[in-house]
């Protein structure tokens, strides 16, 4: 997208910017979780739906946010922190195992709720990126919009449902606030912050990592937060431009014509969905009790998707983010490589 295409896709869609602005105002004055997410994720989501806006936001535009809300991620990755991810090994791969088995077994009934091809279900409800599962989805020769609705949908429900959740059995309490990192922000320190997060995308990219805006500045930034190199964090205006960005691009994915013409499916995903993350949550109180750790850190963790969105919860609930962050990056790096072989391993089994 050259400069001309760019500034003219800004002037079409700053409009819709607005209202997202205004949505996350008004959860933030309601006081919900995530207003700054949400908000603009439930307003795209109504446009498209209704017919207002008949295009996803520009997907150029998701890598900023990512990489806001990434690096912001990343600067509670201290020395400390570290130690504490090092020595919970075990409980990271407990995590990510239950979360993939639950997801597997979900497949298996939504197939024969469907009616549709039991790969088609696995990389619908396998917890990878829908730009990811898209890409397996051409390569393996299945069509690739149902599995972009059904992994969308799983992410905004996860998205929506469990800061809710969490916060109403929180009492209505939060610990921090949705457009605060945790640590200080100065916009003259903001150089080095760039410079770090540039690097790690740049560098993730290169070496061929999937979703490089995310997990390439929040590897940089953790790498040089526990190596003790103190870096800035976002003012307030750039965090809450990352979450709207992210938000609205979520939301405006939900096309009419991605959702129409497969009734019986959509149903079944629905379903599935509600009971996956029913299964996940009760398995996460099950291991939070094992491991002696509070349950709401658990539930963020092991959710099926949403890594940004489940860390700034994390943050904004007072629960254990670099925990919270390591069991999403822990699991991302295990199971997307499996995604393929598991398509392909359902494919044999038909």
């Amino acid at each position: 997208m050259d400069a001309a295409q760019l500034l003219a896709a800004l002037r079409r869609f700053a409009p819709v910017y607005l209202v997202c602005a205004a949505a996350g105002w008004g959860c933030a004055a309601l006081g919900l979780p995530l207003p700054w997410m949400i908000g603009p994720l439930l307003a795209t989501a109504g446009m498209a739906l209704s017919g207002r806006l008949s295009a996803p936001m520009p997907v150029h535009t998701r890598p900023f946010g990512q990489a806001v809300v990434a690096s912001t991620v990343g600067l509670s990755f201290t020395a400390e922190a570290l130690q504490i991810i090092l020595s919970s090994a075990p409980l990271l791969l407990v995590m990510s195992a239950m979360t993939a088995v639950l997801a597997l077994l979900t497949a298996l009934v939504q197939a024969r709720l469907s009616g549709a091809g039991l790969p088609r279900m696995v990389l619908a409800t396998f917890p990878v990126a829908p730009v990811e599962a898209a890409i397996i989805a051409e390569e393996s020769g299945i069509s690739p919009a149902p599995v972009v609705m059904a992994q969308t949908l799983r992410i905004a429900a996860v998205v929506v449902t469990i800061p809710l959740l969490l916060y109403a059995a929180n009492g209505g309490v939060r610990g921090g606030s949705a457009l605060a990192g945790p640590v200080e922000s100065s916009w003259l320190g903001l150089g080095p912050m760039a410079l770090a997060v540039l690097a790690g995308a740049m560098l993730f990219r290169v070496m061929g990592w999937a979703n490089p805006f995310f997990l390439g500045p929040l590897a940089m930034v953790s790498a040089l937060t526990a190596a003790g190199v103190g870096l800035s964090a976002y003012p307030p205006v750039i965090l809450g431009a990352g979450q709207i960005v992210l938000g609205a691009w979520l939301g405006s994915t939900f096309q009419p014509t991605l959702l129409g013409g497969a009734r019986r499916e959509l149903l079944a995903t629905v379903l599935g969905t509600v009971a996956l993350l029913a299964l996940v949550g009760a398995g996460a109180v099950l291991i939070a009790r094992g491991f002696g750790l509070p349950w709401q850190t658990v539930i963020l963790g092991t959710a099926p998707g949403g890594v940004t969105e489940m860390a700034l919860t994390a943050q904004y609930l007072d629960q254990d983010v670099a925990l919270v962050t390591a069991a999403h990056v822990v699991r991302i790096f295990l199971l997307m490589p499996l995604a393929r072989p598991l398509v392909r391993l359902a494919q044999r089994i038909g």
